[in-house]
């Protein structure tokens, strides 16, 4: 049995001398198409996937970027903690004892006075502007013991503040309590 290469070999006068016949490659073409293509054209995922992957990474960049450069809002401010961990061990304790008070307060009914409790929502807003000047200023002077010492005092003036509001508010709910069981026994 002779190799397709011998008879290539053996007939090449009759190979070079003829032409195929009349529409001998649209025959051949549409016989490939069947073969390779049955059910149509198919198309890759493979573009849709690289272009969805290139429009998520984007969206992510420009987010995190936009975060960054306009929505931060500690940007231009310095915590305690940043400066040493003995100064964040200080800064917990306080904020700590700060959210004790704050909860404190919560629990205590002021529903029947709006006006004290609007007063003592804008002089905590007041506080805590006053601490926001001196991150910002620590932030440009990071060692300068003086606003550290400051932000300490502050700390400790909020929780005296606080455990005064929670003393005079407790003072008052007893009061009322007294009262209300005064009026009970007259009854």
């Amino acid at each position: 049995m002779k190799t397709i290469d011998e008879i290539i070999r053996s007939n090449r006068d009759f190979f070079e001398d003829e032409e195929p016949s009349e529409g001998h490659l649209e025959r051949f073409n549409r016989k490939l198409e069947m073969r390779f293509h049955t059910g149509g054209i198919r198309r890759s995922i493979v573009p849709y996937l690289l272009k969805a992957a290139v429009v998520t990474l984007l969206v992510t960049l420009s987010s995190l970027w936009t975060w960054d450069h306009f929505i931060r809002p500690d940007r231009n401010r310095m915590t305690l903690g940043d400066v040493s961990p003995q100064y964040k061990e200080v800064e917990n304790y306080y904020i700590h004892q700060v959210n004790l008070m704050e909860n404190e307060i919560g629990t205590v009914n002021l529903s029947n006075n709006p006006e004290q409790m609007d007063m003592l929502r804008i002089e905590m807003k007041s506080m805590d502007s006053v601490y926001v000047q001196l991150q910002k200023e620590l932030n440009a002077n990071p060692n300068d013991e003086r606003i550290i010492n400051a932000m300490i005092e502050h700390y400790q003036t909020k929780v005296e503040v606080l455990s005064f509001v929670v003393n005079q508010l407790k003072a008052i709910r007893n009061e009322n309590q007294n009262t209300s069981e005064d009026e009970k026994v007259r009854i």
